[in-house]
């Protein structure tokens, strides 16, 4: 199992303020837009990726960081077996990747995932 990217998850009450703050400041590039997420990258560095992720207060636990393995089931046993909190069951979704939420010590509640299918990064 490997570590393909690290990608901050930042709420926002303010999507598109927010999309254009690390556009036209930044100069990254929309990756991917699915509405409640986007996810923002770096357009000579594919794996340099912030998303930006629809704040609305509702009662959705919304992670603070996504963090993509090769090996998303191996993680998860790992995390169950040492007792760490699980927030959101292992889940194959529905756009396309495998994943589950889990609380890291400090409280952080981290989006352990990998694309079903393929080796492709997002």
């Amino acid at each position: 199992m490997s570590v393909r990217r690290i990608v901050p998850d930042i709420k926002s009450k303010q999507l598109a303020s927010s999309q254009q703050f690390y556009v036209d400041v930044l100069g990254l590039e929309l990756a991917m837009d699915m509405g409640v997420i986007m996810t923002l990258v770096s357009p000579t560095n594919p794996t340099a990726q912030v998303s930006l992720m629809r704040d609305d207060e509702s009662s959705a636990i919304l992670p603070q960081m996504s963090i993509e393995v090769t090996d998303v089931d191996d993680v998860h046993a790992r995390a169950l077996s040492r007792g760490f909190k699980v927030v959101y069951p292992l889940t194959n979704e529905p756009w396309g990747v495998r994943r589950f939420f889990v609380t890291d010590p400090n409280g952080i509640i981290i989006n352990v995932m990998c694309h079903i299918g393929g080796s492709e990064s997002h």
